[in-house]
């Protein structure tokens, strides 16, 4: 502001007044008399002629000279409101925020539950050879500090999954960006945002869920494990707990399942193998796709080179090394036996919900060369002649399960149709009614009418629609005569021909007519099998048994299997005459397609309208069925007999199972030359009764089943 100046000489005074007062000029006043207000009672003067005799411009008004100092009043204005608004948005935000926040916290899981692993008991099953060719339940392998973990399975999964992983503070936003972007380019699904901090909290306490909710919880828990540990602690946790395919959980057991060697001394390959199971387990399994699990392999080793843990030589020479070195291993076998003992496993409360390893009495090679030549065999002429499925069993004369086959493709289909399927047999169930009566004193020799026959309203007929006249039981069995096979059940009697297959370990419901001599009762392959093992064995009752022994992880015996058995079920004279009859029917028969290089023993049977075909047959060291049809039972085969497709099969299977063994005899008990037929009879009546007391209280065929796997 301008200070008025004051006049250095004395103005001039007015008339009478003092000449030495002083005053202030108008020009100085800090107010010009031009400005003056209403108030003051006077116009203003009018300015002075400009020097060239002209008025100069009127002052702008008061408005524009505020405009003309910058307009700072009202852009001031505009500012404030922008940022009153901007802080009371903030301010709402922050609250929706910390209400989202509150509402998804109330139930987070209880973080004690960090160290208490909750997880179904492992059941890990052993061949007898001592291969894993199955497992079941949660795998966990020995806990590992950082330190102890392969410095190459480290790199891998960090280089992988999170190679920021020491830098964030369990969120990365520079990570979940770049993986948007890279994302965006791809058009799909390329890379995940989530840390491995995140990723260990979804592990430890979420669900997989993907909704709003679980991500803000997991968020929660990121921040909270990245407070509460140490990131070594937070990556040991990871490499401990994260899921790895084929139920591992953890670096240790995974090493374990695939490698066969300990997280602690994993070389760089399979360390890139396990860090890259980390994105889809199941899909880049070695085991289940080894194609893509080295194309998965490749990629973390890229990484690992992009990240500077290793060179691109390193990373080429350990890809064409390492690849070729990596053992391919043969493709899962056994798994329709697993289930069969799985499914039990619940009988033994001695085990139940322990990690236990099952011993048991599976042959896995065998088992391999049953489910291949099944497949090669349903694949080819089964499938010209419309038999969509098949199953397989093989044991030892004890009933010890070798081998078993419940389809063409566990993959495609679980169900086990060796021991789920319950199907007519055909001609394979006769030998129960020869069997019968061989022991109320028929022989080989003796001779039935082949004839048409009428019981009721029923009248069989033989399969080749021809009658042969008066042949010997020998040659009905042989040739598979329907005829001669009422007859003799008519002879026998129905309820005899049942005690009979009761004695020898059939414990489906059976029909008490004499069209059970045609096999029209349902049975499953694997109790049929059972019962013929009594033809191998010298005439003893067996159960069908898969567990040898079942131990803890640390070798502890929890059950191990101990006699079994019904004893002697078949007298030694009746034992002979079936080896006779029943040799014929490969040697001369119509199994002749089953021929071995020793001496082999079975039956054949063909049920109505091709819908079922089996062989079942025996050497001293094996018994072996198979079955043939489609699990749709409307659906015909093109006439395939039991004698064709199944015996041929059969044949596969004893002369793989035999190879590099000696050939033997068929086991049968000496004759005493001085047994009578009434010795024969009391021997019949105390097996009988013997072989009653043994399966009583067997209300259904599952029941059997279940006694049988455990040997009880």
């Amino acid at each position: 502001m301008v200070e008025p100046r004051m006049a250095a000489t004395p103005s001039r005074p007015k008339r009478g007044g003092n000449p030495f007062t002083l005053s202030v000029d108008p020009s100085d006043r800090l107010i010009p008399s031009g400005a003056r207000g209403a108030d003051d009672g006077a116009p203003p003067p009018p300015p002075p002629p400009s020097k060239r005799g002209r008025t100069p411009p009127k002052p702008p008004k008061g408005p524009r000279k505020a405009k003309a100092g910058g307009g700072g009043g009202s852009g001031r204005r505009w500012l404030k409101r922008v940022l009153m608004w901007g802080l009371t948005l903030a301010i709402w935000v922050g609250i929706g925020v910390g209400g989202v926040v509150a509402y998804y916290a109330i139930d987070l899981p209880d973080i004690d539950r960090m160290t208490a692993t909750t997880r179904r008991p492992s059941v890990v099953f052993h061949s007898v050879e001592g291969d894993v060719f199955a497992a079941y339940g949660d795998l966990y392998g020995e806990p590992l500090d950082l330190p102890d973990i392969s410095p190459f399975i480290v790199q891998a999964v960090l280089a992988t999954e999170d190679r920021r992983f020491y830098s964030h503070w369990g969120f990365d936003p520079i990570g979940l960006a770049r993986a948007f972007y890279t994302n965006l380019r791809a058009g799909h699904m390329v890379q995940g945002g989530s840390t491995i901090t995140q990723q260990l909290a979804k592990n430890l306490f979420l669900t997989p869920e993907r909704n709003l909710k679980r991500k803000v919880q997991e968020l929660l828990m990121a921040l909270w494990l990245e407070k509460r540990f140490t990131k070594d602690q937070i990556l040991s946790l990871y490499l401990n707990r994260v899921y790895l395919g084929s139920g591992t959980f953890g670096v240790d057991a995974a090493a374990k399942r695939y490698f066969d060697v300990s997280a602690r001394k994993l070389e760089l390959y399979p360390s890139a193998v396990l860090a890259g199971l980390l994105k889809a387990p199941s899909r880049y399994s070695p085991l289940n796709d080894p194609d893509a699990s080295r194309k998965r392999t490749a990629d973390v080793l890229q990484n690992m080179v992009n990240a500077g843990y290793i060179d691109q030589k390193t990373a080429d020479e350990t890809q064409v090394i390492g690849g070729s070195q990596f053992i391919r291993r043969q493709l899962p076998a056994g798994r329709y036996f697993a289930d069969w003992v799985m499914s039990h496993l619940d009988q033994f409360g001695e085990v139940s919900g322990k990690d236990i390893v099952v011993q048991t009495t599976l042959d896995i090679g065998l088992q391999r060369k049953v489910e291949a030549s099944l497949a090669a065999m349903m694949a080819g002429a089964g499938a010209k002649a419309n038999a969509s499925q098949g199953a397989v069993v093989v044991m030892s004369p004890d009933g010890a399960v070798r081998a078993m086959a419940g389809g063409k493709d566990y993959d495609d289909s679980q169900f086990n149709r060796a021991t789920q399927g319950l199907r007519q047999p055909g001609s394979s169930f006769k030998p129960f009614v020869y069997l019968t009566a061989m022991e109320k004193g028929f022989t080989p020799d003796d001779t039935f009418e082949d004839a048409p026959i009428k019981l009721g309203n029923w009248g069989p007929g033989n399969y080749t629609g021809k009658y042969l006249g008066r042949i010997t039981l020998r040659q009905a069995l042989a040739e598979s005569i329907n005829t001669v096979a009422v007859r003799l059940v008519e002879e026998v009697g129905p309820n005899q021909v049942i005690a009979t297959a009761r004695r020898l370990g059939i414990t489906s419901d059976l029909r008490n007519d004499a069209t059970l001599a045609l096999g029209t009762s349902e049975v499953s392959l694997v109790e049929l099998t059972t019962a013929y093992a009594s033809f191998a064995n010298g005439g003893n009752g067996v159960t069908a048994y898969a567990v040898a022994q079942i131990t803890d992880p640390a070798g502890h015996v929890l059950y191990q299997r101990s006699g079994g058995g019904f004893g002697q079920v078949i007298t030694p004279t009746a034992l002979a005459r079936m080896h006779d009859m029943m040799t014929a029917v490969i040697q001369q028969g119509s199994g002749k397609a089953a021929r071995l290089d020793r001496p082999a023993a079975g039956k054949t049977g063909t049920t109505q309208d091709y819908r079922d075909a089996w062989f079942m047959g025996f050497t001293a060291d094996y018994v072996a069925g198979v079955w043939m049809g489609n699990d749709d039972y409307r659906v015909e085969m093109k006439k395939v007999t039991g004698g064709g497709l199944p015996a041929q099969l059969w044949k596969q299977v004893m002369v793989a199972a035999h190879k590099g063994l000696p050939v033997h005899p068929l086991p049968t008990p000496e004759v005493p030359s001085a047994e009578a037929p009434n010795a024969a009879e009391e021997f019949v009546t105390g097996a009988a009764e013997a072989g009653a007391e043994a399966v009583r209280g067997i209300g259904s065929a599952i029941d059997g089943l279940l006694k049988g796997i455990f040997g009880r």
